[in-house]
């Protein structure tokens, strides 16, 4: 049965993941609709940590720049039991990761991610509800109240459901969402401080009772604004429901509750018992109650349908980690859907996303559940790994069937890890130096890293990825934003050893039109270690998908790519 399509891909809720997944599909030059069945942002400042990976996601897309801007750093966390210091946690981090911890209200994430969109031609579809949806081998028909209340019926080739932790669409398929749920209440509000604890830093502060439990808690979060903090707490008895269901009636306790507003005078209770400076709270911008959940989905898609972010799966706020790795989701899950549609790749590519990403949900579930039950200075990691791996720098598709077979040192990147970001790129008509980040910035597809000193080897390896890459990995020189991304020759760049001479830069350039970055700090050989002279596929996604010697650089791309178009 034949069938008109109305749009590639619909997209059911525009949270930030779901900001972020119209974000990159439009990128890639996929028609999507965003809809999402509230009115407008609302004004609660819910996720409000900003991890350094995320900023590096959206330094690719050109959008880090307006986050720093509105954005504060975080800097570290003071934390006390029963009025005491008990550890000062400073968020450093190797001085080659290009971005630290932030914090930003979520409404103020979604503003930027919602004008990045409008800027690709897309907007927010505003009071549009979708209601039902059936699947079949061709493509997905979708039931949707509009605002103006009429119904509409549409049909497109992929759903993605981004609708929060009541997920219509999970529900829709059938998706178990196993866990259980928190005990504790916990009332959180955006107020302004007037104390004198240091700038940029969070506080966990807590009263441990006789028996070692902990019975009254405050956490606060800096926000942008002079004394401004998210804060949160446990409930007073006077506000708690535990014996009421959850209020959407679905089983699942996770997120604010309504009809329950805390009172400046509630929040400034738990501050004066617990606040290790005195402080003067004020200018309540909002306050809610909200329960906690750990929840994660059996599987992340089914057919043509897919679940991200809160959808997928909910946990503690412990460490900022859940609207980041939502973030994720939806960059993992849009450079392959646009590859499908486009005809390049397969549909059995789109298996990849939940191989990839379910392994990180369930460990961001099962570490944020450890910290907030043990409290996250019990981590038996390192500082250093537990900070790496806080920043999502960590997060690695190694055992996923992109990855290809590892090659050079066994603590080099290797494929399926994140492609590190480095600095001191020098190229001859540039005054100061770049970093990888800024040679990546804009593109979409994928790029292939060449690393070596002899000109004859690198001219042999650029004219093999031409040759070998098809139109998988492409070439984004032509390309303009919201409009489809060429299926052309891979792009290919030289990244030239120290000891290269000063003139294989210009033969690259000009014989081949290959750009070439002398590694003049040495920062990318000391990232990642390349055995000799060596090749590397970045992701669409900012991680490695395989590494090879040069010589092999052929047969390496067509491996890979082979993997993209027919895995099973």
């Amino acid at each position: 049965m034949a069938h008109t399509y109305t749009v590639d891909v619909l997209i059911a809720g525009a949270g930030p993941v779901g900001l972020s997944a119209a974000a990159e599909l439009r990128r890639q030059g996929v028609d999507c609709r965003l809809v999402d069945r509230l009115p407008g942002r609302l004004p609660f400042a819910k996720a409000v940590g900003i991890q350094p990976r995320t900023l590096e996601i959206w330094d690719r897309m050109g959008l880090a720049r307006a986050v720093l801007e509105a954005a504060v750093p975080l800097r570290g966390q003071l934390m006390y039991v029963n009025g005491r210091e008990q550890a000062r946690i400073d968020l450093a981090l190797p001085p080659e990761v290009p971005y630290g911890f932030a914090a930003l209200p979520q409404y103020e994430t979604e503003r930027l991610l919602e004008e990045y969109l409008a800027s690709l031609g897309t907007v927010i579809e505003r009071g549009t509800e979708l209601l039902s949806f059936t699947q079949d081998e061709d493509g997905v028909t979708a039931r949707m109240r509009t605002a103006s209340g009429a119904d509409e019926e549409v049909r497109v080739r992929y759903l993605i459901g981004c609708d929060g932790a009541h997920s219509l669409v999970r529900k829709g398929l059938g998706l178990t969402f196993e866990g259980a749920a928190f005990p504790e209440e916990y009332m959180l509000a955006d107020v302004e401080a007037d104390w004198d604890l240091p700038y940029g830093y969070g506080v966990r502060s807590s009263h441990r009772a006789d028996d070692g439990s902990t019975d009254d808690l405050l956490v606060c979060i800096p926000l942008p604004g002079a004394g401004r903090y998210r804060m949160s707490m446990l409930v007073p008895p006077e506000l708690s429901t535990l014996s009421a269901p959850p209020a959407r009636g679905d089983g699942v306790a996770h997120g604010l509750e309504g009809g329950r507003t805390p009172e400046l005078a509630h929040i400034q209770d738990v501050v004066d018992r617990l606040a290790p400076s005195p402080a003067r709270l004020s200018e309540m911008r909002w306050s809610s109650v909200f329960r906690i959940s750990h929840r994660i989905v059996d599987r992340y898609a089914d057919g043509r349908v897919f679940v991200a972010g809160d959808a997928a799966h909910i946990h503690p706020p412990t460490g900022a980690q859940g609207m980041n790795t939502g973030i994720q989701d939806a960059c993992n899950l849009a450079w392959k859907l646009a590859l499908v549609i486009r005809g390049e790749a397969r549909p059995a590519l789109l298996t990849t996303y939940d191989a990839e990403r379910r392994p990180i949900g369930e460990e961001v579930v099962g570490r944020t559940v450890r910290h907030a039950t043990h409290g996250i200075e019990t981590d038996p990691d390192s500082p250093r790994t537990m900070m790496l791996r806080e920043a999502q720098l960590l997060v690695s598709y190694r055992d996923g069937p992109l990855a290809r077979s590892p090659y050079g040192p066994a603590d080099a990147p290797q494929p399926g890890d994140r492609a590190p970001d480095c600095a001191g790129l020098t190229t001859p008509l540039a005054a100061y130096p770049l970093r990888l980040l800024d040679i990546l910035r804009g593109r979409t597809g994928h790029t292939v890293l060449l690393y070596g000193a002899d000109s004859v080897d690198l001219a042999r390896a650029a004219e093999a990825s031409r040759g070998a890459g098809g139109p998988l990995i492409t070439d984004e020189r032509a390309h303009t934003p919201g409009s489809p991304a060429p299926a052309t020759a891979p792009h290919t760049i030289a990244v030239l050893a120290r000891e290269a001479p000063p003139a294989t830069a210009d033969m690259l350039a000009g014989t081949l039109a290959i750009p070439g970055y002398r590694d003049a700090a040495g920062e990318f050989a000391r990232l990642y270690r390349p055995d000799g002279p060596t090749g590397f596929v970045v992701r669409p996604d900012g991680q490695l998908s395989t590494r090879f010697p040069l010589a092999r650089t052929a047969a390496a791309l067509t491996d890979y790519l082979a993997a993209l178009s027919a895995t099973a």
